[in-house]
């Protein structure tokens, strides 16, 4: 089932996310949040961009989320997206609903790019965001140092719909979340 996260996410978003910043490069964090930091985060970010859960059977077996790109207001048609899934559910297409979800929602709040951010060489990942109709955008050469060594991180974009020009203002989460049109739309997700 694909649901809106809560704070009460916190321990499990925690165990998902804690083995990429100590042995992992699909973050550059390199200091593990604490679970109340993970909770802030999630309700933070809730106000204005989707945080997404697919959960079976009371676990939580993956997350995805937007997040704002760049702080200057010409960047609000565009968000930067995260998706991470525990090892034992991956290869069941639960990424791709997720995302697809995430990706949808996004849409619905008048963003009209999304980002994907990914430590190359990172196969799996450009895998998996080309398939969602993801396209490369660029690489910065060695943009971080982890684990001993620096990575290059290239951007993957997608284009979500056709800008208007004068734009719609954004449509914050925590409003769009309360629309039937978008209870609709999440519930044929599942």
């Amino acid at each position: 089932m694909i649901r809106i996260a809560t704070g009460d996410d916190a321990a499990a978003f925690h165990a998902i996310y804690l083995p990429h910043v100590l042995e992992g490069v699909a973050t550059f964090e390199t200091v593990p949040p604490e679970v109340e930091a993970m909770r802030e985060r999630v309700l933070a970010r809730l106000e204005h961009y989707p945080w997404l859960v697919w959960e079976e059977a009371g676990v939580v077996l993956a997350y995805a989320y937007a997040s704002r790109f760049r702080e200057r207001a010409a960047y609000d048609w565009i968000a930067e997206t995260s998706i991470y899934v525990r090892p034992e559910a991956q290869r069941r297409g639960i990424a791709r609903r997720l995302y697809g979800a995430l990706l949808d929602t996004m849409r619905m709040q008048h963003i009209y790019q999304a980002v994907g951010v990914i430590t190359l060489p990172g196969a799996t990942s450009v895998a998996a965001h080309e398939a969602m109709g993801f396209t490369p955008a660029g690489v910065w050469r060695q943009a971080g140092y982890k684990l001993g060594q620096w990575w290059d991180v290239g951007v993957w974009q997608k284009t979500l719909g056709e800008p208007a020009n004068p734009p719609p203002p954004l449509i914050p989460f925590r409003e769009l979340r309360e629309q039937p049109a978008w209870q609709a739309r999440l519930a044929r997700a599942h």
